[in-house]
């Protein structure tokens, strides 16, 4: 059973993916991100490095984007073409019927057979840029929709990988070769399998649209200009990952609520009745428990029910994890039976931690050495196993007699990063103590404020678990007695995201009462 949360607040989106409960990816997006992966922009080639056989573009970013050969794809020169025929007014039409492309490039060719410095390209952000690399990007455009992507200058049509039967294969391959128009290549997505002609008629259609979009915003371009965005995170999560495993999806934003409504109205009808308002006043993700799973999953070290715990380093490089049995042991077992357990169990979070992470490049874990061959064969096993689920491209290799296990795991975006250290709770790092008498004078002087000067009657203080012990403890606590002084109602809402001494006013109707 998965869940969608959506939180939304005016600087972001944040949308949290639960698997029985647990926290399985978390996502981020800024209300003002450019360059996001398949983001297609109009850029003008600065320089060309023969010796990388590579191309540096300017796509408006601060460091200019990166364009090597082998991104640029089989039929960039009838791309190229086509750019060069809008921008001069010779072609007016998104439809590639009756043009004519050109011969595929030679797979080891170079650069410089086919860009030049100053020249227009029509580009496609592959990778976000992360640390000091500018974006990684490509030529051989394409457009994803629910079932389908396309793929502009091509004929082929492919299918996913992952569809392993092959009646379904050649059904699929079918409809779509009779549906496609000419010079437009198919890659048809796992999310097709059993789909009807009409689905997959209606998604070629809206891909298509999507194109013509592209070539409507080209004739008027300027370089560095966006031609097409990708959905937003929202909804491209929706597109990519909406299935009949998704019991319910919450959003705590009208906005938000009705752009996702709009969304599953036009592509799943189906899956309406799961979308629901959040309109609680406790924050949607204490509601649902992902603030606490956010503070003990983002560390550096991560520790398991069962006390087995995984130290996390990230560097420039690498990922480096390493496994720890801490106090876990079971004396009726051997130290080897001992080993396996402990690495089983660490498997499965490994894998929820590069999902959740969104870790990339080279992850070198470090498990507990096992002498028998076949329980590093097994743990290799249940490693992939747990994997399956995760939408990165990624190769194991299986375990050294050292223990250790290499991955690479496709890395687009820069890995999602949590602070989860705290302040002191006294001096909030600044090196001057604030005692915590005076934090409850400022408690009181606030709902004095509040009752007195603002004429409000009611107030929910949130703050910090431990404050809110603090002030709701015995049969006559602080809170009752600060009501009773200022005549008023005072409510007192716990919450884990809090540093200890933070502290923020709501009126009944959940609005926050402004201070200043």
């Amino acid at each position: 059973m998965n869940e969608l949360i959506i939180n939304s607040s005016p600087s972001e989106v944040v949308i949290a993916i639960l698997k029985e409960k647990k926290l399985v990816e978390l996502h981020r997006e800024s209300r003002d991100t450019k360059f996001s992966v398949g983001d297609i922009y109009l850029g003008k080639v600065r320089k060309v490095v023969p010796g990388l056989n590579a191309a540096f573009v300017d796509v408006g970013y601060e460091k200019d984007a990166f364009l090597h050969y082998f991104d640029l794809g089989p039929q960039v020169n009838s791309l190229n073409k086509y750019l060069a025929k809008v921008r001069e007014g010779k072609e007016n039409t998104s439809n590639l019927m009756y043009f004519k492309n050109e011969p595929d490039i030679q797979k080891s060719g170079s650069i410089t057979e086919v860009v030049k410095p100053g020249q227009e390209v029509m580009v496609q952000v592959a990778k976000e840029p992360i640390s000091t690399k500018g974006p990684r990007i490509g030529s051989e455009i394409s457009i994803p929709g629910r079932y389908l992507v396309l793929v502009p200058f091509s004929d082929r049509v492919s299918v996913s990988q992952k569809v392993r039967d092959n009646g379904e294969r050649n059904r699929l391959k079918q409809i779509i070769t009779s549906l496609k128009p000419k010079n437009f290549g198919v890659i048809i997505r796992t999310n097709a399998v059993e789909k009807n002609a009409a689905d997959l008629e209606k998604d070629l259609t809206d891909v298509l649209e999507r194109w013509k979009q592209v070539c409507d915003n080209l004739k008027g371009a300027k370089p560095h200009d966006r031609l097409l965005g990708e959905l937003s995170r929202t909804s491209s999560i929706l597109r990519d990952l909406l299935n009949a495993s998704f019991h319910s999806i919450y959003v705590d934003d009208e906005f938000v609520f009705e752009e996702v409504k709009e969304y599953l109205m036009d592509k799943s009808p189906e899956s309406v009745n799961i979308l629901k308002l959040y309109k609680e006043r406790l924050h949607i993700f204490e509601h649902f428990g992902i603030a606490r799973q956010i503070k003990t999953s983002f560390g550096k070290t991560v520790t398991l029910k069962s006390g087995i715990y995984l130290i996390i380093e990230h560097t420039e490089a690498m990922h480096v994890i390493d496994i720890n049995s801490g106090h876990r042991s079971k004396t009726e077992m051997s130290q080897e039976e001992n080993a396996l357990a402990v690495n089983l169990e660490a498997a499965e979070e490994v894998a929820r931690q590069l999902r959740l992470r969104d870790m990339g490049g080279i992850i070198v874990v470090d498990f507990i050495d096992m002498k028998n061959p076949n329980h590093r064969k097994q743990l290799f096993q249940h490693l992939r196993d747990n994997m399956k689920d995760d939408r990165a491209k990624h190769s194991i290799l299986p375990p050294s007699k050292f223990g250790v296990i290499e991955i690479t795991r496709q890395r687009v975006r820069p890995a999602t990063d949590v602070v989860t250290n705290e302040s002191c709770p006294t001096c909030r790092g600044t090196g001057t103590v604030q005692p915590s008498i005076v934090m409850m004078d400022k408690i009181e002087a606030d709902v004095k404020y509040i009752f007195q000067d603002l004429k409000k009657k009611h107030v929910i203080i949130t703050v910090h678990p431990f404050v809110s012990a603090y002030l709701t403890k015995g049969w006559w606590p602080i809170r009752r007695k600060l009501g009773t002084k200022y005549g008023g109602k005072v409510e007192v809402q716990p919450l884990d995201s809090y540093d200890l001494i933070e502290l923020r006013y709501f009126d009944k109707e959940g609005v926050e009462i402004d201070l200043n």
